[in-house]
């Protein structure tokens, strides 16, 4: 995979997934889940950058683009999983594993979230 597909594969999944969240929590909720996540993750990956403020989701995931391109499809890859897991971990917290699960699966499909959960399990 090249850098531009990593990146454009990370970016769809964020995408996916804030479309069933924000439906559900709303977006300040989102971009709250969201700001902590990249805060947590930035420890192991300090050029993933979290913004002051919160901005809409259509200015979030174009910053999370910029934080990923030039990096090598590996990072960009590690990062976003530590993210996604970051951020799915939050919301179980929140809400529960079984509705998180639901979510993720209408977002990314049962195959998807399959495939991701065999990932996550291999980390």
């Amino acid at each position: 995979m090249n850098p531009e597909e990593a990146v454009d594969a990370a970016i769809k999944l964020w995408e996916q997934m804030a479309t069933e969240i924000i439906s559900i929590v709303g977006e300040i909720g989102f971009n709250s889940l969201y700001s902590r996540s990249i805060s947590l993750t930035q420890s192991t990956f300090p050029w993933v950058a979290a913004s002051s403020k919160l901005p809409l989701i259509d200015q979030r995931l174009p910053e999370l683009k910029i934080d990923f391109d030039g990096q090598s499809p590996e990072k960009v890859s590690e990062a976003n999983c530590l993210l996604l897991i970051t951020f799915t971990d939050i919301l179980a917290s929140l809400i529960g594993e079984q509705l998180t699960t639901t979510i993720l699966s209408s977002a990314w499909g049962n195959s998807a979230l399959a495939n991701t959960s065999k990932e996550f399990e291999n980390e």
